[in-house]
């Protein structure tokens, strides 16, 4: 089984410390986004994986070997790790075959099948990433998505053990990106190589990945399944950074009933299954969205009594801004009803 360990790591660069006692497991196969904002550390992360840096105090696995502590550290060409950067990073001056093949001679470990017929194994990684015919161009006669296949054939061509990619898909146009994204889930699903992934794009987290790992100020906030880290977020910066969440007040009368303030009343029951325990000193709950539906309001309705602030159209889905009390609620609706901006409706909370 390939694997990957992270045991204990924390990187200073002099008094700044980038990362703090990072443990993270990569499965044989499994695909993991490292989520943050900007100067949360998941690049420093990548890096360290990669061999770029060493850590200053834990251990990096992989393969079952020991890769880099704070004593050693096994070069990159040594790891059988394949590398996509945000800038694509091609030859200029080599051809497109040229860019694909050069880790076949450079890199360690490679299959003896492809060093000693490179010229298949390149078509058979351009085929995978719709360049067939392309080999003899330059990335000089190349579109922006032309050159990121190119660097994304590259860094796949040698079969690595790990395949990191630091924002491969922030440079490329909004439509460019979605179709990149499904390219990157079939190579995943063909070669079945465990993938590291760094976004700052929460979208893109929850579309690929099997496990999200939520980064910030140099610490894990959160890991889990996407559903998880969506439906379950362990700290309101989660809640807020992956989607968008209402912190709805009442009390916590137990770790699954909440009581949703009504009429100004902590009255209303309301059964969660999730856990919610980071929440219960506040006593808030987290609501996403989604998990809010709003009806015709009238006397004997179920839910709160809210007023429409604002519509905002979506194409598939309606957003609102509901005025409850003192609060405004985020909630988005199929356009099979509609409301406009002054109703009163009823906001049903579905947890």
């Amino acid at each position: 089984m390939n694997d990957a360990m992270v045991v204990g790591v924390s990187k200073r660069f002099g008094e700044v410390h980038a990362l703090h006692q990072i443990d993270l497991q990569i499965k044989s196969g499994e695909f993991v986004a490292l989520l943050g904002p900007s100067g949360c550390g998941k690049t420093t992360l990548l890096r360290l994986l990669a061999g770029f840096e060493s850590p200053s105090s834990g251990e990096i696995w992989l393969n079952h070997e020991r890769v880099a502590d704070k004593n050693q550290l096994k070069p990159p060409e040594q790891r059988r790790i394949g590398m996509v950067f945000q800038s694509f990073a091609l030859w200029p001056h080599l051809t497109v075959y040229e860019n694909v093949a050069f880790p076949l001679r450079h890199q360690q470990n490679v299959p003896e099948v492809y060093k000693n017929n490179p010229g298949a194994r390149v078509a058979e990684m351009l085929e995978m990433v719709g360049l067939g015919g392309m080999e003899k161009r330059y990335p000089s006669q190349l579109s922006g998505g032309q050159k990121q296949r190119v660097a994304l054939a590259r860094a796949i061509v040698f079969n690595p053990t790990l395949l990191l990619m630091d924002e491969p898909l922030s440079s490329l146009d909004a439509e460019l990106r979605i179709q990149m994204r499904k390219e990157i889930q079939h190579i995943h699903r063909e070669l079945g190589t465990s993938i590291v992934y760094v976004t700052h794009d929460q979208s893109e987290a929850l579309a690929m990945a099997d496990k999200i790992v939520v980064m910030r100020g140099g610490r894990v906030e959160q890991a889990g399944t996407p559903h998880e880290i969506y439906y379950s977020p362990q700290s309101p910066f989660v809640a807020k950074f992956v989607g968008r969440a209402n912190f709805v007040k009442g009390q916590w009368a137990d770790p699954h009933t909440f009581l949703l303030e009504r009429d100004g009343q902590a009255s209303l029951p309301l059964r969660v299954s999730q856990d919610f325990a980071p929440f219960h000193a506040d006593q808030v709950l987290p609501v996403r969205p989604d998990q809010i539906k709003l009806h015709p309001w009238n006397e004997g309705a179920d839910g709160v009594r809210g007023r429409v602030q604002h519509v905002q159209f979506q194409g598939r889905e309606l957003l609102y801004s509901i005025q409850i009390g003192k609060e405004e609620w985020e909630v988005a609706s199929d356009i099979g009803t509609s409301f406009s901006y002054g109703d009163q409706v009823a906001v049903e909370i579905l947890v």
